[in-house]
């Protein structure tokens, strides 16, 4: 059994998407390319589907991150540029590997998302993320199915800055405008309860009094295992390409053919 793993997107208006709206997408997009589906067992098969840790409704992504059994090899490139063309423009198959490595979901870890914050002053930006930095603590609340759940939403941030103006206009972040803003650039670990950028936002409101005219625009632009060092979130498939240069380095040249 083949195991491939891909990174996917969510980009303009597909990030109105609903996780379970893009499963029925994506199973969809795998009966049109044809793709030789290993399926679960039981009265009612699925398709072999890993699905992990995906962003909330509403929001963009650049990384979004699945894990997908075959019962056939196939080319993983050829299978992305199948799958990819069997999706809708903004659900875009950006990457394939073959998993070589254990445990996906355990690299992530971290997002690094970007919070687009239209009529909102860079230095008013600038001093609310000061603000929520310098807390011990920033209590936030949100309804859960039990009811208002209160919880600590400064504990999970890594950093809270605004980036680089060369940053700030990356052609990763999904913005709907091209209209001044201010941009925060936001590292948070994966923890639980999950802090989500609304949920620091909400941090931004209560000790700041960050209130944005518009909701903000969200993206994340990374998830991966978290550099405590650095700060920073690396690529959850590196290790499964160095695994395959590996091989492929290691795997001796095929023999040549003695002339008859």
């Amino acid at each position: 059994m083949q195991r491939i793993r891909l990174r996917y997107t969510k980009r303009g208006r597909l990030r109105f998407t609903s996780h379970r709206d893009f499963q029925r997408a994506f199973e969809r997009a795998l009966r049109r390319a044809e793709v030789p589906m290993a399926y679960s067992a039981g009265f009612t098969p699925h398709p072999k589907v890993s699905y992990a840790n995906a962003a909330p409704t509403g929001t963009g992504s650049e990384a979004e991150y699945l894990e997908i059994a075959l019962t056939a090899p196939r080319d993983p490139e050829q299978l992305r540029a199948l799958l990819d063309e069997s999706l809708p423009t903004g659900l875009d198959i950006v990457e394939a590997v073959e998993a070589r490595t254990s445990g996906l979901a355990d690299r992530l870890t971290a997002s690094v998302w970007e919070l687009r914050l239209d009529g909102v002053p860079q230095e008013e930006a600038r001093r609310a993320a000061d603000v929520f930095n310098a807390a011990e603590t920033v209590e936030v609340q949100r309804l859960a199915k039990n009811g208002v759940r209160t919880f600590d939403a400064r504990s999970a941030v890594v950093s809270l800055e605004i980036p680089d103006h060369t940053e700030t206009h990356s052609s990763q972040a999904d913005r709907p405008t091209d209209q001044p803003c201010a941009i925060l650039r936001l590292v948070v670990r994966h923890v639980t309860p999950a802090v989500r950028p609304d949920d620091v936002l909400s941090g931004l409101r209560a000790v700041a009094d960050l209130a944005p005219p518009v909701p903000a625009a969200v993206t994340r632009l990374a998830q991966g295992l978290l550099d405590e060092e650095t700060g920073t979130v690396t690529d959850p498939l590196a290790p499964d390409r160095e695994a395959a240069e590996a091989r492929s380095t290691a795997e001796p040249p095929a023999a040549a053919t003695a002339p008859a």
